[in-house]
């Protein structure tokens, strides 16, 4: 039988502890180069399965030319939808990458004056004095003055939409390309008001209406070049990618910024808190389809995604790796607890929202003057996410990041009299 004194047992414990710590090294926080290369990683699978939905949604615009119809408007519809799911969850990488935000406005720029583009009901008014193409109808008219000077619009084409129309004027609302400008030629305009409704575009407007074949044209412009922007998006995140090489000088600090800037003063406070305070369904992200609901709870669920390093792509596969909750938890378990159950906080009470939206009450609706069911449920989301905010910025205390993390704000949340002046 075997004795052991307190010497040997002293030396038994050390023994043990040095034959666990190489496990312990194992599970050490990881690099932040490991970090950014799971960040990159999930940005460039998100920017693939965007252009891949776009590509579709492409496709389906090409039958409804070849065949106007219901069913074929229809599908269209159903193919924009689907594109914009993967698309919203991109949202995160904006703020803190230059690249990308210096991108984003020509696919995701919004609000926009749709009466650049094609017809306008009459309550749509028949001049601004900020914006001197605000009724101009590109698809009517084949010329155009833009700044005192003539321009030929005989021929719709990519080019002429990115070059020539968009943001004509200087104008930050002629917005001609991207997601929006589709929407709106799917749709048509929302007459609805907080009503119940979305745009009723009919399919003979790719017929038998007035200007069809120019309709046609600007729609196929668009939505081609949609699908080519996404695939500058998809190169800059591949291995040689500006936007991924760009990534050691920036640090994690982008990480922080994108979650915190498109939380507070983009999603909380320009995309919700001004339409409820307004109670104005023009201020509405997806204000053609009614389909808000959805791309605001895919704008919180890819803040999670790249917290957590963990994105699910439409196929099913999940891409995964070394992430910003790793980092945060190996310095303050408790802090990364907390971060994750408001992030998880916040896409509930979006899910709460989108399920009230699908089953017949749409966010144009819920923001509606005198809804105050509709309008609470709205307001607990953006609490979810200016809660969520406050632990992004424990998170940026924590790693001493103060001086690199920027989070962008907005009147409506810090300075909501300015709204109404």
């Amino acid at each position: 039988m075997l004795t052991l004194n307190k010497r040997t047992l002293r030396g038994s414990a050390i023994a043990l502890l040095l034959s666990v710590a190489p496990v312990a090294a194992l599970a050490a926080a990881p690099s932040d180069g490991d970090v950014l290369s799971t960040y990159a990683d999930i940005a460039l699978a998100s920017y693939e399965d965007s252009l891949t939905t776009a590509k579709a949604l492409d496709a389906a615009v090409d039958a409804l030319i070849a065949n106007p119809s219901e069913v074929t408007l229809q599908a269209a519809k159903d193919a924009w939808k689907a594109a914009r799911v993967p698309y919203q969850q991109t949202e995160a990488f904006r703020f803190g990458n230059p690249i990308v935000d210096e991108w984003e406005g020509r696919v995701n720029a919004w609000p926009l004056d749709e009466g650049l583009i094609d017809y306008v009901d009459a309550g749509y008014g028949t001049e601004s004095d900020s914006n001197a193409l605000y009724v101009a109808n590109v698809i009517a008219n084949p010329r155009l003055t833009i700044d005192g000077a003539e321009v030929d619009a005989s021929e719709i084409t990519p080019a002429f939409l990115q070059d020539v129309l968009q943001e004509a004027a200087g104008v930050e609302s002629n917005v001609a390309t991207g997601y929006h400008a589709i929407e709106f030629l799917l749709w048509g305009q929302d007459l609805n008001g907080t009503g119940p409704g979305a745009g009723e575009r009919p399919f003979t407007d790719y017929s038998t209406a007035d200007h069809a074949d120019r309709r046609a044209a600007y729609l196929k412009a668009a939505s081609s070049l949609l699908v080519s922007d996404l695939e500058e998006m998809v190169d800059n995140w591949e291995a040689e990618g500006a936007a991924r090489t760009a990534l050691p000088a920036q640090g994690i600090s982008t990480i922080l910024t994108g979650m915190g800037s498109l939380s507070f003063g983009e999603l909380a406070g320009e995309r919700m808190k001004l339409g409820l305070l307004l109670h104005d369904p023009e201020e509405e992200h997806d204000c053609f389809s009614d389909n808000t609901h959805m791309s605001h709870l895919n704008d919180a669920i890819g803040i999670r995604n790249v917290y957590l390093g963990h994105y699910v792509r439409i196929d099913g596969s999940v891409v995964e790796g070394p992430s910003l909750s790793d980092v945060i938890a190996d310095k303050d378990a408790a802090l990364d607890g907390e971060i994750k159950a408001l992030l998880d906080d916040t896409i509930a009470k979006m899910q709460v929202m989108a399920a009230r939206a699908e089953n017949g009450e749409a966010y144009d609706q819920q923001i509606g003057e005198g809804n105050a069911e509709g309008n609470a449920v709205v307001q607990a989301a953006i609490d979810g996410l200016i809660a969520q905010t406050r632990g992004i910025e424990r998170a940026v205390a924590l790693l001493q990041l103060q001086d690199a993390v920027s989070i962008e704000d907005s009147d409506s949340l810090s300075n909501p009299d300015a709204v109404f002046e």
